[in-house]
């Protein structure tokens, strides 16, 4: 079982002081896959970075401002191109002259997103500047680096801050609820061994962009892979009755989670699926989709 942390109270609108480096300010953005909101990273003092600027929303965008009278943004740095992340991104860069830092989404040629998951794909998004694995960002007192994460999206993105031993982690991992992969863009093999590679870093603390830290981030993703492992023994052990359609298997699979999160879930599905093909333990016939068949090769 996952340790879920889970926050009530939400300071909106104003910032929360979160460690001598790290500020918070949240959106008011709340729902069933942003939690209680975007949370918004502002690292260090006078000459600072954002972290995952947040949506385009008038109260949210003031909030900010107010948070960073006095200093002078640095860099903006994004985690993926989603649109309760990246949006604000470039006009909060524009005030302070700065640049967008951040990879480029990967085009998609067919998506399979027929719903609209999460706040949907911030499709214009470009960063100003590319970055890589292992890039540096600096300023007073201050250090961060990023890894590359691919998983939730192929271009996502986590930022270590060196002097706190921390992981802003988007939303590789959340310490409210599980990830949403959906393929094509997501990838289930890539996103396992994302995990496996921050659990093995040995982080002190991770800060998800959506709720609480996660104190012992080594139990807890030890017990987020277990649960995808878990979910591919489900998948597995259900296509052992025979042949099944997605629909079956989240119905099965999730019957004790909100409804409004099945479309997601079948995406993620889906997407464990993809990967035991890849596995070459389930089969289909022609390109895996939502509405195929699946069963044990």
């Amino acid at each position: 079982m996952i340790d879920f942390v889970h926050q009530i109270d939400v300071a909106y609108a104003s910032p929360e002081t979160l460690s001598p480096l790290v500020r918070r300010v949240t959106a008011r953005n709340p729902g069933p896959f942003t939690y209680t909101g975007t949370g918004v990273f502002i690292i260090g003092h006078g000459e600072v970075a954002v972290i995952d600027p947040g949506p385009l929303l008038p109260e949210h965008e003031a909030a900010l401002d107010a948070a960073l009278e006095g200093e002078r943004v640095t860099h903006v740095l994004v985690t993926h191109h989603h649109m309760d992340h990246s949006p604000l991104a470039h006009p909060l860069a524009r005030k302070h002259g700065c640049q967008v830092h951040a990879m480029s989404p990967r085009p998609v040629a067919n998506p399979v997103n027929e719903v609209r998951l999460e706040a949907g794909d911030d499709s214009g998004f470009r960063p100003d500047r590319e970055i890589a694995d292992g890039d540096v960002f600096a300023g007073p007192g201050w250090t961060l680096t990023t890894l590359h994460t691919p998983g939730h999206t192929s271009n996502h993105v986590c930022f270590a801050l060196t002097e706190e031993s921390t992981l802003f982690s988007g939303d590789h991992v959340m310490g409210w609820s599980t990830s949403v992969i959906s393929p094509p863009d997501g990838h289930m093999g890539d996103y396992l061994a994302s995990l496996e590679r921050v659990r093995a870093a040995g982080f002190d603390l991770i800060r998800p962009t959506h709720g609480p830290a996660i104190r012992k981030p080594r139990s807890f993703l030890s017990a987020y892979i277990g649960h995808r492992r878990a979910r591919e023994r489900q998948i597995l052990e259900h296509l052992a009755g025979g042949p099944r359609p997605i629909r079956d298997l989240v119905a099965a699979m999730y019957a004790h989670v909100d409804k409004r999160l099945h479309p997601a879930a079948a995406h993620s599905v889906l997407a464990h699926i993809i990967h035991l093909i890849e596995l070459g333990q389930v089969r289909c016939d022609g390109d895996p989709a939502l509405d195929k068949e699946y069963a044990l090769a």
